[in-house]
């Protein structure tokens, strides 16, 4: 497989909430992760990131989902964007507080900067956290 390829089955499985082990062959050891969001502050490696997403999708908000509106590869700087839409009911346990029963729409983007093995080296994440934990009744 590609980079992109490898990119595109780490991002599906990730977003899945299939958890670390579905995603730590496409990553590079335990890979490093930014966001600037006050909800993520304390995630520096992916496979924290994965295993935060597998609780809030199985655990906090059951049955969410997600849709890609567009990805893109660019081999100059072997990096996979991914622009998508996180869809979710806080209807579980988990969470800064009691389910709210409250739905969110949130759009996200994920930069993936691969390495020359065609492994995810490093991940950005853009979100507009404040505007999701609203939606959410969290804040």
């Amino acid at each position: 497989m590609n980079s992109f390829e490898n990119a595109k089955t780490f991002f599906h499985n990730c977003e899945s909430a299939k958890g670390w082990e579905a995603c730590a062959e496409y990553v590079e050891g335990e890979g490093k992760f930014k966001c600037q969001s006050q909800a993520l502050a304390e995630v520096n490696d992916i496979k924290t990131y994965v295993e935060w997403i597998e609780g809030l999708s199985n655990v906090t908000m059951p049955g969410s989902s997600y849709n890609v509106h567009s990805s893109a590869y660019d081999e100059e700087n072997n990096t996979a964007i991914f622009f998508s839409t996180f869809n979710g009911t806080h209807s579980g346990d988990g969470g800064p507080i009691p389910p709210t029963n409250k739905t969110t729409h949130t759009d996200y983007v994920y930069a993936l900067k691969m390495n020359d093995q065609g492994k995810v080296k490093s991940m950005t994440k853009i979100w507009n956290a404040p505007w999701a934990l609203r939606e959410l009744g969290w804040m």
